[in-house]
């Protein structure tokens, strides 16, 4: 079978939280646009069968269990992809995140901190070594984007940790792109809103029934939707973009 040709085609794209929802939705889009994908995810049997559910095309697409928080498992992890490939990615997507919701002032410090290391934390440490390989590899047309969401936007009740990470993800996003465009690197976020994922099946029926009424379009949003908005934007279709956030949430925020 012919290799696949696509707006992605031979490009290297490492993408965290690739075990499910949103991260392996935008696995799954890179593929059929011709990438070849590194999967990260700390839950590793999720990451192998996302990696598994690619494999066409004669692409080979790779997996890796690695705690983006860390320093040390983010820059082994940078060492082997780029072992294993023989060079720096070109395309890297910061999907991984979690949520521990709790009121405002019933939210216990751990809570709090453990969120903002994930989903803070990690988009920076990731972007930080990624970059770092780019810029040494002498990558022109580098794309990062950042899945913040429409909670660092709006906030949201029950989410003061949450709605913190993903406002100080827009904010890392705008001052990686004023750094990294000297060296042909942009840096996007997509800020998602109520999307189908294994996440938001955590909200209760009847409080989710009430956003959805919300919702302009009237229905929750799909990950592959989030995933067209994020392969535009890893794509020389954007390549005049960079430092923006782009609201994909049905109208909900507007």
């Amino acid at each position: 079978m012919a290799a696949t040709r696509g707006i992605l085609s031979g490009r290297l794209a490492l993408v965290t939280g690739g075990a499910s929802g949103i991260g392996r939705a935008v696995c799954e889009s890179f593929a059929k646009q011709g990438a070849i994908v590194a999967v990260v995810d700390k839950d590793i049997n999720g990451a192998k069968e996302t990696a598994e559910s690619l494999q066409n095309n004669n692409q080979s697409h790779a997996f890796y269990s690695v705690d983006v928080s860390s320093s040390d498992e983010v820059g082994n992890l940078i060492k082997d992809v780029r072992a294993e490939h023989e060079r720096a990615p070109c395309i890297l997507v910061n999907s991984a995140g979690i949520i521990k919701d709790a009121l405002f002032l019933k939210m216990k410090e751990d809570q709090f901190d453990d969120v903002i290391k994930v989903n803070l934390k990690g988009t920076f440490l990731m972007s930080q070594h990624v970059s770092k390989a780019m810029v040494e590899d002498k990558i022109v047309n580098g794309s990062i984007v950042n899945i913040s969401s429409m909670s660092g936007k709006i906030g949201n009740v029950g989410q003061a940790n949450y709605a913190a990470s993903k406002t100080g993800v827009q904010g890392l996003t705008r001052t990686c792109a004023r750094e990294l465009a000297r060296f042909g690197i942009r840096c996007n976020a997509v800020l998602p809103g109520f999307i189908d994922t294994p996440m938001t099946k955590q909200v209760p029926e009847e409080l989710m029934n009430q956003v959805v009424g919300m919702i302009p379009l009237n229905r929750m949003g799909q990950p592959s939707e989030i995933a067209d908005a994020v392969t535009f934007l890893a794509s020389d279709l954007s390549s005049y973009i960079t430092g923006i956030s782009l609201d994909v949430n049905g109208g909900l925020a507007m």
